[in-house]
């Protein structure tokens, strides 16, 4: 009995994703039993929600690895201002989607590449520099609002975001595909270990010839793409594009990061993880929802799920 259940706890160790996993399945299985409503189609519709905010979270997971407690406050900007460039830009055509795609993704890498620019070389913590360029895309998005006018999607992207196939959302393969690069990238590339063990000891990566900032910059910048790529597929999925459209998916990226087993010091990442973090995190709010929790009592609960989270799970970072 004591072999199995250290071989549990070597496994759990090993692919910390399995707790994020087990507790969606525990939140969506209570709930229905709760509400009377267990079904399928329940999980699909939750882990719908979940594919969109995965996109973000992956590259909110880019900039936790980091380490030293770096974190991207701009996502929610980033996601808000390409909303509104991609609708604006495509104006309902699928002849218009691919210059509305490149201009978005090119504006949020733009963005993490300031981001980057501003912490690495200008010596600002990343979460003021990054709050502060939220700020500025906030209001570049309250200029842009001032005459805009297009409040539909192209045919083409609504069927990607609201479409299914047998059954299945088009957006589990799209949210699918980009998780897999992620993971290659993370995983399978110089970089991706880099990254790791710059996370890990960032004096020890120097030391051993990783180039620092050139990884670190490139995680903002990854973050800047993610996040842009939600903001085209969310403005798709609303049919349009309008103020604080990014702003509650902030902790949540933050939140599913952390819950599906990435380090907050970094060092230590997963993308099944986040993925399943991400879907825990939704079902809960679904939960609080059907509970009839107001606003403010589901982000209560949200900080405070987080900071338990962190406080039970989180290692020590390693002295520099």
């Amino acid at each position: 009995m004591n072999k199995i259940a250290a071989r549990f706890r070597a496994f759990a160790e090993a692919q910390r994703w399995i707790w994020a996993a087990a507790g969606s399945f525990l939140l969506w299985l209570g709930m229905g039993l709760v509400s009377s409503r267990l079904n399928l189609e329940s999980l699909v519709s939750n882990s719908m929600s979940a594919a969109f905010l995965a996109i973000a979270a992956i590259g909110q997971m880019y900039v936790i690895s980091c380490g030293r407690g770096a974190i991207d406050l701009s996502i929610p900007g980033v996601i808000t201002i390409t909303a509104f460039l991609s609708t604006g830009i495509i104006n309902a055509q699928d002849a218009n989607i691919l210059q509305g795609v490149a201009v978005s993704l090119a504006a949020g890498a733009l963005v993490g590449l300031a981001n980057g620019l501003i912490i690495l070389f200008l010596e600002i913590p990343p979460i003021i520099a990054t709050l502060a360029t939220g700020y500025v895309l906030t209001s570049a998005s309250l200029i842009y609002n001032e005459g805009f006018r297009t409040f539909n999607s192209a045919p083409l992207l609504v069927t990607l975001t609201r479409g299914r196939f047998l059954g299945v959302p088009f957006m589990f393969l799209v949210t699918g595909l980009l998780a897999l690069a992620a993971f290659w990238l993370m995983k399978r590339t110089v970089y991706g270990r880099s990254l790791t063990a710059v996370g890990q000891n960032v004096d020890a990566a120097a030391l051993s010839g990783i180039r620092v900032r050139r990884v670190q910059l490139a995680a903002y910048v990854i973050s800047g793409l993610f996040s842009a790529a939600m903001g085209v597929l969310l403005a798709a999925r609303v049919s349009g594009a309008f103020l604080g459209m990014g702003d509650s998916y902030l902790m949540e990226t933050i939140g599913a990061v952390v819950i599906g087993g990435t380090l907050i010091f970094g060092g230590r990442s997963t993308v099944l993880g986040t993925l399943f973090g991400c879907l825990f995190f939704v079902i809960i709010v679904t939960a609080m929802q059907v509970a009839g929790f107001d606003a403010g009592v589901q982000k209560i609960v949200k900080g405070v799920l987080i900071i338990l989270v962190l406080v039970v799970a989180t290692e020590k970072p390693v002295r520099n």
